[in-house]
């Protein structure tokens, strides 16, 4: 009897040291085939044709649990036609299948033919019933819930350890998990990334396209008509205009609405950079090309590849940067800082200026070749002054703009509070006007914006209640009384001193005392 024990764990043994070299092989080639694609129904597969390999395998699939329907379907077999694979459907703890879904455990059938929990609904088995067959079926788990199933089917076969099969689908079937959930994880990313992507594209082409740009005056409809001309064009683009007036609006409105569209758009203001570092913001820069320079650096023509740059406050470029810009115009290429690689340009060039590029090329400030190369298509932008019927629609805007950020209910502008934004000559353009109806907006407490909450700026002398009365008789010797008083009060109550500060004489500085019962004393020093 012990040598019938010994004999059978000698043999145990040496079926283990023999197992062991096939699993490794198996698990290499599983966790080579799962890292070849993302996609489980390339790998699912050869997956389970390495195990029909490797293990003697007759039959294998991968079930997966759909969670809205409910059903138990055949994601990949091996050993099986379409037909068995489309057969194979089952619910939650219906068959052998099922229940291993249902309950989270690995279930072993040694011999099918005496199962009568296994259903065959693929029929696949029908002709090997009388050659008895084993099932091993295991649940694949992601964070604790099942979510499918990994099974085999193999001959039966005395001695063989069941223990070490379902070790080893165990492992397998959690390998599939992981890529389950790299799959699921990648998919969830790419959504979003394209949901994120639909979104950023319909909000920026819905506020910078030309029709959200406020204003129905005529100078704004010339506007309008010189964007739709430019807009798929790859022309230089010169905007001129104001300070305030919308010339980024416009130069994103042609960007937005053009062919480049899906690509960067890279804005850069001249005026705000230092001259030491503006070629290097343009063009960038090669490490150690200047003291700082650490590391190579991608200037903003580089960042802009394929789309749109825009040069705002062109007109404040250096003599020396504007050769370089002059050449990405004519060659379409550069060189870093440093460097020596010359780089390709497929960039549009859109500019913008407030300053008098004809001025500055007479007084030898701007180069005449570079205004060419900019001024091919030229777009001017009004002054708010000059589109006055404008002025309604954009406080309107800003108002429902300014009352959301602010979570107000703004109904409406007063009457008197309208005349002030029509009678003001706006010098800072529509930029002002925004931070003036921000302002009111902040300052309104009972949902009407009034005179009273724009800036003293706007206010006139019938909005403010300071209008002046009487004749102007009456008026001008209130005038003139001020002015003396001022005299005197700088003069420290010396009439003769006073009278010469005013140009006048003495006697009639003190004909002008009397007259305005005027206390010289009350400016005297210690007085």
């Amino acid at each position: 009897m012990k040598h019938t024990e010994a004999n059978t764990v000698n043999k145990t043994a040496q079926h283990s040291v023999k197992r062991e070299p096939r699993e490794l092989m198996l698990l290499f080639e599983v966790s080579r085939v799962l890292d070849q694609s993302m996609d489980l129904r390339d790998v699912a597969g050869p997956v389970l044709e390495a195990i029909a390999k490797h293990m003697g395998m007759m039959r294998g699939t991968l079930t997966l649990l759909n969670r809205e329907s409910g059903e138990i379907f055949i994601e990949a077999a091996h050993g099986l036609s379409d037909s068995q694979m489309h057969r194979g459907r089952y619910r939650p703890g219906e068959g052998v299948t099922g229940k291993v879904v249902g309950t989270g455990q690995p279930v072993v059938v040694p011999h099918i033919s005496e199962e009568p929990e296994f259903l065959d609904r693929t029929r696949a088995r029908k002709a090997f019933h009388k050659k008895d067959i084993s099932f091993i079926c295991v649940p694949i788990k992601l964070e604790n819930q099942v979510i499918g199933a990994l099974s085999a089917d193999r001959l039966f076969e005395e001695g063989v350890s069941f223990e070490e099969d379902v070790r080893l689908l165990s492992i397998i079937a959690s390998m599939f998990a992981q890529a389950v959930r790299l799959r699921q994880s990648v998919q969830e990313e790419r959504h979003r990334l394209l949901e994120e992507n639909k979104r950023l594209q319909h909000q920026l082409r819905e506020r910078f396209r030309p029709a959200n740009i406020i204003g129905n005056s005529k100078a704004m409809q010339t506007v309008y008509d010189l964007i739709a001309q430019v807009t798929k064009s790859e022309t230089t683009v010169l905007i001129r205009g104001e300070s305030g007036t919308g010339k980024e609006l416009v130069a994103q409105a042609i960007h937005f609405n053009s062919l480049r569209s899906s690509k960067p758009f890279i804005k850069v203001n001249c005026g705000a950079l230092p001259e030491s570092v503006v070629e290097s913001e343009l063009f960038g820069h090669e490490r150690g090309a200047f003291t700082g320079a650490i590391a190579t650096r991608k200037g903003r023509f580089e960042l802009a590849h394929g789309g749109a740059i825009f040069l705002d406050e062109v007109g404040d470029l250096s003599p020396t940067t504007q050769i370089k810009l002059l050449r990405v115009l004519q060659e379409r290429e550069f060189e870093r800082v440093g460097g020596t690689v010359t780089i390709k340009a497929d960039v549009r060039v859109i500019t913008a200026t407030n300053r008098d590029l004809e001025q500055l090329i007479e007084e030898g400030k701007f180069r005449q070749d570079l205004y060419y190369r900019l001024n091919v298509f030229p777009i001017h932008v009004p002054a708010l002054r000059e589109r006055k019927t404008d002025i309604p629609l954009l406080a309107d805007f800003f108002v429902e703009r300014y009352s959301k950020a602010n979570h107000k209910n703004i109904l409406r502008i007063s009457t008197p509070a309208i005349d002030m934004l029509m009678s003001y000559h706006w010098p800072g353009n529509v930029r002002e006007l925004e931070n003036c109806i921000e302002r009111a907006v902040l300052l309104s407490s009972d949902s009407v914006i009034h005179g009273h909450h724009l800036p003293p700026t706007l206010q006139t002398a019938e909005a403010s209640g300071t209008s002046l009365k009487g004749t102007l008789e009456s008026r001008l010797e209130n005038v003139e009384r001020d002015m003396i008083m001022d005299a005197l009060k700088a003069a420290r109550g010396n009439r003769a001193k006073a009278a010469r500060d005013l140009g006048i004489t003495e006697r009639i500085m003190g004909l002008r005392v009397r007259k305005f019962g005027i206390d010289c004393r009350q400016f005297r020093t210690g007085m």
